[in-house]
């Protein structure tokens, strides 16, 4: 289910939870992944256009066609490498000015992008030949610069058209998007809810419509998704895992420097309709969101490099570790079939980071029927709380008793982290039977994708109490750090190795 709608609201149809309150500029959002990747990418063209500018320019001009001096025909000269690196660096920050690098585009048109795009390199370029006027640099030749910039549009408007088309396939399944909420309940607020509702493509999920009742009294708010008053942004906030909230009303000037600041506090965005509130925002460019011109009046800053840190180690470390437990897995795979007639893998649906259902895979260490026999046994258990566990349960194997000692059972989840459901480092990824019991400050720990291991399974898997089980979750999401998981995966390599799992 590629869905995210999952974190029941009280008292009506279950839906998805949105960005907790509290973020403070937090690793939560998976739209703050996107410049990162996106800049790496314009470098890789830039680089890929100059190999095929070395490659054609000695073909045309010398009709000859030597890999050995290649590289020569532009590193002859000893600065060539410097005016390649200024040439990489006025394209990123003219193309970052343009906006092509935000956590939000400025327009929601490919052709826009594509065409600031084009622009960015031809500055790039025109600096690029200046700086070789200025210095009466012969050795680097013009056609050289041409075939470069010429190729480095191609290959930057290629990239960009990919990874535009890759976006809205994530979109429309649900992934990556922001969660949003209007703050009004006018025409205007209908309309844009609307035009959010119906273009996937937009990259949101409009979580529904916040009042504000001394300026909203008797509004006709038939067909409109109301989630709360404005007295309740911190609640809504943490219940919808807010993103941002976009005003489509005029307030008092009071009220909106409140919401500025109670944004600032919940790490979420706060745009408005442009021509409004100008005095607060008087040099915000102006954003699309569909056909809506929309200014920005706060913007959350997100720990972009660290979340990219640890999305990187996340792919790297667990392809190592597939690689190295291949032949464990496979003898593991052959005992389980040997042992007990049924699958060899157990797959549970869990609810990750924002309240997303994913399939959280696992080595089978129980009998095949053993979800049925848990509601038999549930006077048995021995956690407080929305936990389950029982001591000597008679539904595992004598194989799966071994691997869950050694941990060895949860070797499939780093297919999970290389799919990103999963992280290495995070809370335990919860069943949707405890999240339906959750009150409000537990949905803090689901800002953070869940995690192979975490803060509470080394410190206190034996713990029967539901508060520490919280408390050190929240923890983690409260002081992340690159550090933090270098430690947590430290010990987590202890408690495998003393069999202290259960």
């Amino acid at each position: 289910m590629a869905t995210s709608e999952y974190i029941p609201v009280r008292g009506s149809a279950p839906r998805v939870a949105a960005k907790p309150s509290g973020a403070r500029g937090g690793f939560i959002q998976a739209s703050m992944l996107a410049p990162l990747p996106m800049l790496f990418s314009d470098v890789a063209s830039i680089l890929l256009a100059l190999c095929v500018a070395l490659v054609v320019r000695p073909m045309v001009v010398d009709d000859t066609f030597y890999f050995a001096d290649i590289w020569h025909s532009f590193g002859k000269a000893p600065v060539g490498l410097l005016y390649l690196a200024w040439f990489v660096l006025v394209y990123v920050l003219v193309a970052r000015g343009y906006g092509l690098y935000g956590q939000i585009l400025k327009s929601s048109s490919g052709q826009h992008e594509l065409r600031m795009t084009v622009q960015a390199c031809l500055v790039a370029a025109l600096l690029l030949c200046g700086a070789l006027f200025i210095v009466r640099d012969l050795a680097i030749s013009r056609f050289l610069v041409l075939i470069l910039t010429c190729s480095t549009m191609i290959f930057l408007c290629v990239s960009r058209t990919v990874c535009r088309a890759n976006r809205y396939r994530q979109y429309e399944r649900g992934l990556s998007t922001r969660h949003i909420a209007i703050l009004g309940a006018n025409q205007l607020s209908r309309d844009l809810g609307r035009q959010i509702s119906r273009e996937a493509r937009l990259g949101y999920t409009l979580r529904g419509y916040v009042l504000a009742p001394e300026s909203e009294r008797g509004s006709n708010t038939s067909g409109m998704q109301v989630i709360g008053e404005l007295s309740e942004l911190g609640r809504i906030a943490r219940k919808y895992f807010l993103d941002e909230i976009v005003i489509t009303e005029q307030y008092p000037i009071q009220t909106v420097v409140g919401i500025i600041k109670e944004a600032g506090r919940l790490g979420i965005d706060v745009r408005t309709l442009s021509g409004y509130y100008t005095d607060l925002a008087p040099y915000s460019g102006i954003e699309y969101l569909g056909y809506f011109p929309l200014v920005a009046l706060h913007r959350n800053t997100p720990r972009t490099i660290a979340v990219a840190l640890k999305r990187a180690g996340d792919i790297v470390l667990s392809l190592l570790a597939l690689i190295a437990a291949l032949p464990t897995m496979l003898a593991i795979a052959i005992a389980i079939r040997v042992e007990d007639p049924g699958p060899i893998f157990y797959t549970s649906d869990r609810i990750g980071r924002r309240g997303r259902i994913f399939p959280c895979f696992k080595f089978r260490t129980m009998v095949s029927n053993a979800d049925q026999l848990r509601k038999e046994m549930e006077s048995l258990n021995e956690r407080d709380g929305v936990l389950f566990k029982v001591k000597n349960d008679p539904r595992i194997t004598p194989l799966g008793r071994f691997l869950r000692k050694y941990s060895l059972d949860e070797l499939p989840q780093f297919f999970n982290v290389l799919r990103g459901e999963m992280s290495l480092v995070g809370p335990r990824p919860p069943l949707a039977s405890e999240v339906e019991k959750y009150e409000l400050e537990h949905l803090r720990r689901l800002e953070v994708p869940p995690g192979v291991t975490g803060l509470w399974q080394v410190q206190a898997r034996q713990d029967a109490s539901f508060e520490k089980y919280i408390a050190l979750d929240t923890a983690y999401v409260e002081n992340w750090s690159f550090w933090l998981d270098l430690k947590i995966l430290w010990r987590t390599a202890e408690v495998v190795l003393r069999g202290t799992g259960t």
